[in-house]
């Protein structure tokens, strides 16, 4: 499931895309993105059964503080949003620094277009959804230097998974520049699905990136402690267009390459 923030500071973010480049402060009120990454990994889980993912999108940051933005990845329909094949994120908050503080607040709503919610289930529970899937979070993060905590919170069902409304998401990354153009990045975070605790994981990430003339480099170890057991219902294991089934949740590594404009 799915997704966070981009920027020239991808390297916090580079496997949870999205928001970032509201996250760090930018020359222009206006600026956009574009990755092209092997593997597209939301909260730890790929969206793209391991292969290429393109992503974009842009963002407008005011003086204020105040910021909107939109972004967009290919994603596989069978990583639960049937019949779609896109991701398209919109979101708004409020950022601001405090000396080696900062603090960002805001809401974002994840849309697939052309995807059908009716064969999402909770085995928990009885009931279905229908329409389009889509995911309305709120988060509120805090940061120190280049340690940053955030919070997300679901106001509607998790992507559209049924009675799972209330799901939080807690996140601890940190990305600190050594020099040269180098940088370092990790990350820990934990899935809490609400009414569905079978569904419920933490997920980890140790990366390292470089700038080369605004182009950033980067390779990351993304790994989940998900069952990976797929002969026995792990929501996490994907079936294969083709047939057989796909643990989304496996350890790999991701390289990427990526542009702030």
């Amino acid at each position: 499931m799915r997704k966070s923030i981009l920027s020239l500071s991808v390297a916090a973010a580079l496997l949870v895309p999205g928001l970032a480049a509201a996250q760090a402060a930018a020359p222009s009120p206006l600026t956009g993105n574009a990755t092209l990454l092997t593997d597209y990994r939301f909260r730890g889980i790929s969206q793209t059964f391991g292969k290429p993912a393109f992503q974009g999108g842009f963002d407008y940051a005011h003086a204020s503080g105040f910021y909107l933005g939109n972004w967009n990845s290919n994603v596989s329909s069978n990583a639960g949003y049937p019949g779609g094949n896109l991701e398209m994120d919109f979101y708004g908050g409020y950022k601001r620094a405090f000396g080696d503080f900062g603090i960002d607040a805001g809401l974002l709503y994840y849309y697939y277009p052309g995807s059908e919610a009716r064969t999402l289930t909770n085995p928990h529970t009885s009931k279905t959804n229908s329409g389009t899937v889509y995911n309305t979070e709120g988060y509120l993060a805090g940061s120190w230097k280049w340690i940053t905590l955030k919070w997300s919170h679901a106001f509607s069902d998790y992507f559209q998974t049924p009675d799972t409304k209330g799901t939080n998401y807690l996140d601890l990354g940190a990305a600190y520049d050594v020099g040269g153009g180098w940088g370092v990045n990790g990350h820990i975070g934990h899935t809490s699905v609400h009414n569905f605790s079978d569904a419920s994981y933490s997920d980890y990430k140790l990366g390292v990136t470089k700038d080369l003339s605004g182009w950033l480099l980067g390779a990351s170890l993304v790994s989940t402690d998900a069952k990976h057991n797929c002969s026995n219902g792990d929501p996490y294991c994907f079936a294969k267009p083709t047939g057989g089934t796909y643990d989304a949740g496996k350890s790999t590594i991701v390289l990427s390459v990526g542009k702030t404009f």
